[in-house]
């Protein structure tokens, strides 16, 4: 007798249940829990954190966040103006550019402004600074092809109307198509933040002092005193503290704007 395909399918979903079920309970009966505990979930180790790991861990993670963001939105607002421009030397800046630093890793980005640029031209940059271009030159290359799209994304008939109305090019960039291109690169951009929220972690190769620990370096640091993983756990908590409502905002971003078109 030939099974139908409904069948089928919820037979095969019935073993693969049935495989995760066994999966768990077998690594339930052979895992040595005590260590597991120790290792990952100390109570005490935990306490022993805070409030630092907040007050100080967390908020310099969101500080260097937005330091970040906050730069590498400015230039890659330029930059997307730039690369849309009908002067052919801005483009090609532009565009040498964002393939640049959208074709190298961030850590090398850090390396360089944090030891390179000191050693090469003898100037101590501040930390704060360092920080804020290691981030945002990175994040600006990313952001740049974002907003262009968004101002691609704009109907032509909303600049061809502000220009019949007496608006200057510029005047119609600024008050007619930047804002309606925001609405639509709003859940890239926020999908930005969130990477770069994950980026500021290498903060920690500049040797920070310890009111100027991040979440990856604190972690690291505690991790180092305590000879135990939940430090790094804490931690990695701390920043879906972050990213969870970050990521629920882009979903809820996109439906919105779905739901507009």
């Amino acid at each position: 007798m030939t099974m139908s395909r409904r069948r089928r399918a919820r037979l095969f979903r019935g073993v693969q249940y049935a495989v995760l079920f066994i999966a768990v309970a077998v690594f339930a009966m052979v895992a040595d829990w005590g260590t597991l505990r120790q290792a990952f979930f100390d109570v005490e180790i935990a306490k022993a954190l805070f409030p630092e790991v907040i007050t100080t861990a967390l908020v310099n993670t969101a500080y260097y966040t937005l330091l970040g963001f906050g730069f590498g939105l400015g230039l890659g607002i330029v930059l997307a103006l730039m690369r849309l421009s009908t002067v052919p030397p801005y483009r090609w800046i532009a565009i040498a550019y964002i393939e640049f630093f959208r074709g190298i890793p961030s850590l090398l980005v850090f390396i360089a402004l944090g030891f390179g640029v000191p050693l090469a031209f003898e100037v101590a940059l501040d930390m704060d600074i360092t920080v804020m271009l290691s981030l945002g030159l990175v994040g600006a290359a990313y952001m740049a092809e974002t907003i262009r799209a968004g101002i691609l994304a704009v109907p032509k008939g909303q600049t061809e109307a502000a220009r019949s109305l007496g608006m200057s090019p510029g005047r119609a960039m600024v008050s007619i198509v930047m804002p309606q291109a925001f609405r639509i690169v709003l859940p890239p951009l926020t999908n930005e933040l969130i990477l770069l929220t994950k980026d500021s972690s290498l903060v920690y190769l500049l040797g920070l002092s310890l009111g100027q620990f991040e979440l990856a370096n604190f972690g690291r640091d505690a991790l180092n005193e305590h000879k135990s993983l939940t430090p790094i756990l804490i931690a990695g908590l701390l920043y879906l503290v972050i990213t969870l409502p970050l990521g629920h905002l882009v979903r809820r971003l996109e439906a919105r704007t779905a739901k507009a078109r």
